[in-house]
């Protein structure tokens, strides 16, 4: 089960610029602690380090003992070493030698600091699993709204973990404000674009590809805005949204557990594109069943084993953002038979 509580929500994750986008989900002020989390502009880098990054990761050795006829055996794994948070005295991971930390604050704050300017802020960061994954991510001051409507905030994301369960990752992607979702940066063949650095001993000579993927922050709302137009001009009519939702969730033919989860999903989707206001705007349109799948996975899909702000931004960080946009238009091309990805010529 997931670590994050209510509570370590609102003392472990800082949200900013919510003047614009609104308090997070996981918000109560009963659980805030000694200081809010909610910052109305941007969060200094300043309480990034004091309130997340304050400690660094160490390293320790794999011991073990045993009983023999001759009594208490001690043994040392030399191959392998331990992930220590020192200040919680949790073991976060254990690895092979060749294991290399990257600590958050040199590698989600000092190359985050290299592209903040008057621009450029940071708008979220937060620990997960007791500490073992981190994020911080990037924004504009002020929100983009495109002519169909659509208003969001580009970003860009640096995650890492201390237990293996991610590597070093920079990636882009945008947060609409209607709704809190996150999409794809690029709702067409590719997606958005990701830097993974692995924690191996050859990591730090990758440093110069990070800064490279940094810069590339001020290209997403024109990438996004101009997505979102094309896949508004793409109609989809109601015949063709039901033959969608066939596709997407089909319906087993015996009846059981495995169908009524199906029912209820297709039911949910319809709810979606037709009577709520996150969706309905666009409803007839690519961008329309983009958007309803989307809405869907990120707020009423069930989560098993973690909570859901910790599956949305791992998903996020992942990938899997752009891997759910990217199937729900390869579905949509094969109903419209045409293509809507907006594929290079």
């Amino acid at each position: 089960m997931s670590k994050e509580s209510l509570k370590w929500l609102n003392e472990n994750t800082l949200i900013g610029f919510t003047d614009k986008r609104g308090s997070a989900w996981h918000y109560r002020a009963s659980e805030q602690g000694d200081e809010p989390n909610h910052y109305p502009g941007a969060i200094p880098v300043a309480d990034v380090i004091r309130r997340l990054f304050s400690w660094e990761p160490a390293e320790g050795s794999i011991e073990t003992t045993y009983l023999t006829d001759e009594g208490v055996t001690r043994l040392t794994d030399r191959t392998r070493k331990a992930i220590i948070r020192p200040d919680t005295g949790e073991i976060l991971g254990v690895f092979k030698q060749g294991f290399r930390i990257h600590e958050y604050k040199r590698w989600l704050l000092e190359h985050i600091e290299t592209i903040l300017d008057d621009e450029l802020f940071i708008g979220s960061a937060g620990l997960l699993k007791g500490g073992a994954v981190a994020w911080v991510q990037v924004e504009v001051p002020e929100s983009c709204t495109t002519p169909e409507g659509v208003t969001f905030r580009p970003f860009l994301s640096a995650a890492t973990s201390l237990d293996g369960s991610l590597s070093s990752t920079y990636q882009t992607g945008a947060q609409l404000i209607r709704c809190d979702n996150t999409l794809s940066a690029a709702l067409a063949e590719g997606g958005a674009k990701r830097l993974k650095i692995k924690h191996s001993r050859n990591s730090l000579g990758r440093i110069a590809e990070v800064r490279d993927a940094l810069g590339i922050i001020h290209q997403v709302a024109d990438d996004f805005a101009r997505e979102v137009r094309r896949l508004c001009q793409v109609e989809v009519s109601g015949v063709q949204w039901g033959t969608f939702l066939d596709r997407h969730v089909p319906l087993p033919p015996d009846s059981g557990r495995s169908r009524t989860m199906a029912e209820a999903k297709r039911d949910a989707l319809n709810r979606l594109w037709s009577h709520d206001e996150r969706v309905t705007p666009w409803r007839g349109t690519a961008f329309g069943v983009v958007q309803a799948v989307n809405t869907f996975a990120h707020h009423e899909q069930i989560v098993r084993g973690a909570v859901r702000a910790e599956r949305n931004m791992l998903r996020m960080v992942t990938g899997g953002v752009d891997e759910l946009d990217l199937a729900t238009l390869q579905t949509l091309e094969k109903v419209l038979d045409r293509s809507v990805l907006g594929r290079a010529a």
